[in-house]
């Protein structure tokens, strides 16, 4: 899965270059990054990655929280892009990769949690959260101490390092539009 982020470069600078952004479109954008940040940090602190298998707060709903929030996050950039092609990459993008990182991931967490996992895959989605999972879910899985927020966890697994990158992306698409405007590139 080291190719998402080598992939994930080039598709970059081609959005930046297909993006045609206005004020009203990174501001509709921001409204979905705002919702995948909120959904991303609240995933980030219940995950204790590689020590436990995470099925409290949202993962009581899906699997994949984490990448639940981050197509916010693409749907934010598809918005505040202006332009349908830069969209389209960006969407493209995350499906083929996000998908397979999901199911990599997937296959990880069987080796390593084995019934446990498989239990909770059963009764979880994989992507899309579904509300009346959450009490299959918690039948599956006995409470424990950590099934609650941690803001210590947050910090730990580093998530505020998303909305640095969200929000220094939607200034750069602001500059994007400003050199656009008065040079005409």
């Amino acid at each position: 899965m080291r190719w998402r982020v080598r992939a994930g470069y080039p598709v970059a600078l081609a959005y930046l270059v297909l993006a045609r952004p206005t004020p009203r479109s990174i501001a509709c954008g921001a409204i979905p990054a705002a919702l995948g940040l909120l959904i991303r940090g609240i995933s980030s602190g219940y995950l204790r990655k590689d020590s436990e298998l995470a099925t409290a707060g949202p993962y009581a709903y899906t699997r994949n929280p984490l990448y639940f929030g981050s197509a916010f996050l693409a749907a934010a950039f598809i918005v505040a892009g202006g332009s349908w092609i830069a969209g389209i990459l960006v969407g493209v993008y995350f499906a083929v990769f996000y998908y397979a990182v999901m199911r990599n991931e997937e296959e990880d967490l069987c080796v390593r949690f084995g019934a446990a996992f498989e239990e909770y895959a059963a009764s979880v989605p994989l992507f899309f959260p579904w509300p009346g999972n959450r009490r299959r879910a918690a039948r599956a899985q006995p409470r424990r101490e950590n099934d609650k927020f941690s803001r210590a966890q947050y910090l730990r697994n580093r998530e505020y390092k998303a909305a640095i990158g969200t929000i220094a992306s939607l200034a750069i698409l602001f500059l994007r539009m400003w050199v656009r405007r008065r040079w005409g590139l």
